[in-house]
């Protein structure tokens, strides 16, 4: 579980991971060295596992983004477990969840055009023969919770 300083610290890392540890120190009320120790504990305990870019994706090419379902049959281990692995890798794709329920998986891609969508989809998704049903939905716009506070302890 983490202390109050611990959530602080992550608090302040999440607003932005590139500001320097004097900064962060200052910013929780503690010594540059007793700020250093705890982000580096956070990260030994996994709690911090890096730090990601945010790539404004239609400055790159990729301005249509959409949610595709997809249900797998048979759904044997082997088969999720292949499918999860391949598509996860494929360059459109920015991320991928395995779930419950109706669908199997749920895939957030990012693509050129609704042309590259259709292809994504009819070419690659439909083409594997384990895939039993896609379901496409476009993304009109993703806003997303960059900040988490960790859950109290009670």
């Amino acid at each position: 579980m983490l202390d109050e300083l611990d959530t602080a610290i992550l608090r302040e890392l999440q607003a932005d991971a590139r500001r320097t540890n004097r900064d962060i120190a200052a910013a929780v009320g503690v010594a540059p060295t007793t700020a250093l120790d705890r982000t580096r504990g956070l990260r030994e305990r996994g709690v911090i596992r890096g730090a990601r870019l945010d790539v404004d994706l239609p400055a790159i090419g990729r301005p249509v983004q959409a949610l595709i379902a997809v249900r797998i049959r048979p759904p044997s281990r082997r088969n999720i477990e292949a499918f999860r692995n391949w598509v996860s890798a494929l360059p459109d794709t920015l991320g991928v969840f395995v779930t419950s329920g109706s669908e199997d998986f749920l895939i957030h891609v990012a693509v050129a055009d609704n042309d590259s969508l259709y292809a994504f989809v009819i070419d690659r998704l439909t083409e594997r023969p384990e895939v039993a049903d896609v379901r496409t939905s476009v993304v009109y716009e993703h806003l997303r919770n960059d900040r988490i506070q960790p859950v109290s302890a009670r």
